[in-house]
């Protein structure tokens, strides 16, 4: 063999590991330094801690056992909660053939006004007022998502500001068409 078949040998040969090696070094150095975030798929909070219906003083029978989209609203609901209120209906909405699945739910802590009921499908939703035990379980406005069981699985928390409103809403809609679709209960 002719010198410079033996290096164009040896190129060929390098070339080859490169192409098999790099890969795999790319690979192993993107999982050490963690340059994804691999594992998440939800785009709401996973609770962690055990929380129900029944510790916020709710029945699961009284939901029919459906999924629930359970907004807990604020104590005063001004015009951002009603934004979100809003927003939390069109994404029922948006659930399409996977409505019948679903009971939004309200809980408010002062009936809601007219003119805010004029804004959401009444008769889809169950509103009722919040339950001593959810005041102290839940501190804050949200969103959560509770299966059939009564098992609260996710919340998300209402954006301050109403340009954020879409994304909030493709959100719980993105986390509710995974869970429906993937559950075989409800």
């Amino acid at each position: 063999m002719s010198s410079s078949e033996l290096n164009k040998s040896r190129r060929s040969m390098l070339i080859l590991l490169a192409v098999f090696i790099i890969p795999i070094v790319l690979a192993k150095l993107a999982l050490n330094q963690q340059w994804f975030n691999y594992g998440v798929t939800n785009q709401g909070q996973l609770i962690e801690d055990e929380l129900t219906l029944a510790k916020l003083g709710l029945n699961v029978d009284d939901f029919d056992h459906q999924w629930l989209l359970l907004y807990t609203l604020p104590e005063n609901c001004d015009e951002q909660c009603e934004k979100i209120l809003i927003s939390v209906n069109n994404t029922y909405i948006a659930l399409g053939k996977e409505m019948p699945r679903v009971k939004p739910v309200a809980l408010t802590q002062h009936p809601l006004s007219t003119a805010q009921t004029d804004k959401i499908h009444l008769n889809k939703w169950h509103i009722e007022s919040m339950p001593a035990l959810a005041k102290a379980a839940i501190s804050n406005s949200q969103v959560l998502i509770v299966d059939p069981l009564g098992n609260v699985i996710l919340s998300h928390l209402p954006p301050k500001d109403a340009e954020q409103l879409p994304q909030f809403g493709k959100a719980i809609l993105a986390d509710f068409k995974k869970l429906l679709k993937y559950s075989r209960i409800g």
